[in-house]
C-alpha cells in the first residue's frame, strides 16, 4: 500500500524532519569541536532540505555510514525509514539530481546546474501533448503553453540554459511548423504565436540569492518579502514594482506573493 502525497504533505515533512539538518555539522575551522559555547557563525551546517527532500554535503574526512546511521536513528524515532530507492552516495563532481535541478561541481570547482533528465523529459512531454492536441487551434495552444514554458523557465533562470535543447529551440520549431500547417494561419502569423507560446526569460548563471537564514514568509516582514519576490519578474512588471515601490497603487499593502503582482 502506498500513501498519497496531498497539500498537507510538505508541511507534515517539516515537521516530522525539522532538526534533521543538525546531525551533519561541523566547525568553520578545521580541527576545532563543536561545543555548547561555539558561536553559529562558526558553525556549519552542510545540508540542504525541502520538505523530505535533502542533500548531505560531505568533506573526505566525514564518515557517510555513521552518518547514515545517525539519520536511520533520527527517523526510527518518528515510525519513519529511509528510502533505500531514493537514497544515493555520490561524488559531487559527478553530479546529482535535486528539486528538478541536476547540480555537479566541475574540474575548476565552479558549480555547475542544469535542469534534471526527468524534469526535462516531463516538461517536453506535457509541452508535446498540447502541441499535438487536435481539440484545439494555434491560438488557443498559444494561451496553453504560455503559462508553462514561463513557469519552466523562470524555475531554471539561474542554470546554465544556453544550447539548442534547454533554449527550446527544437520545440519551438516543432510548434511552428504544428502551427503553420493550419489553414488560418501563414508563416508571419505562426511565428507571432510561437513567440507568445515561448515566452523569452533572462538567465544568470548561479546568481540566485539566497534567502536570509533566519527569514520566513510568514514573520512579517513585508519590506523584505516584497522586495525579494519581486525580482521573479522580468519586464514591464519588475521595472513597475520598483516604481511603486513594491507597493500596491490601489490599496497601499506591499506585494508579497508573484500573484499580489497580476
Amino acid at each position: 500500500m502506498r500513501s498519497v502525497p496531498t497539500l498537507l504533505s510538505p508541511l507534515l515533512a517539516n515537521i516530522a524532519l525539522n532538526g534533521i539538518e543538525d546531525l551533519h555539522r561541523y566547525h568553520t575551522n578545521k580541527g576545532y569541536n563543536i561545543t555548547p559555547n561555539t558561536s553559529d557563525k562558526d558553525i556549519r551546517k552542510a545540508c540542504v532540505r525541502y520538505a523530505d527532500d535533502m542533500v548531505f554535503f560531505l568533506r573526505p574526512e566525514d564518515d557517510a555510514e555513521k552518518l547514515l546511521e545517525r539519520i536511520n536513528q533520527f527517523l526510527a524515532k518518528r515510525g519513519l525509514k529511509i528510502s533505500e530507492r531514493k537514497t544515493k552516495l555520490t561524488a559531487s563532481t559527478d553530479g546529482f539530481d535535486f528539486l528538478g535541478f541536476h547540480l555537479k561541481v566541475q574540474s575548476n570547482g565552479k558549480s555547475r546546474c542544469i535542469p534534471s533528465e526527468d524534469n526535462f523529459k516531463k516538461f517536453q512531454k506535457k509541452v508535446k501533448e498540447i502541441i499535438n492536441c487536435l481539440n484545439y487551434g494555434a491560438n488557443v495552444k498559444a494561451k496553453k503553453l504560455a503559462p508553462i514554458v514561463r513557469g519552466w523557465r523562470n524555475y531554471h533562470k539561474f542554470c546554465k540554459m544556453d544550447g539548442s535543447r534547454f533554449s527550446l529551440w527544437h520545440l519551438e520549431h516543432k510548434t511552428f511548423q504544428v502551427f503553420n500547417k493550419e489553414t488560418k494561419q501563414d508563416r508571419q502569423s505562426a511565428e507571432k504565436l510561437v513567440k507568445q507560446a515561448f515566452p523569452s526569460v533572462s538567465y544568470s548563471e548561479n546568481r540566485h540569492i539566497k534567502v536570509k537564514g533566519n527569514k520566513s514568509p510568514f514573520d512579517g516582514d513585508l519590506v523584505y518579502w516584497s522586495e525579494r519576490n519581486s525580482k521573479s519578474y522580468d519586464g514591464t512588471t519588475s521595472k513597475q514594482l520598483q516604481k511603486q515601490n513594491h507597493t500596491c497603487g490601489y490599496c497601499g499593502l506591499k506585494v508579497t506573493s508573484r500573484t499580489g503582482g497580476d
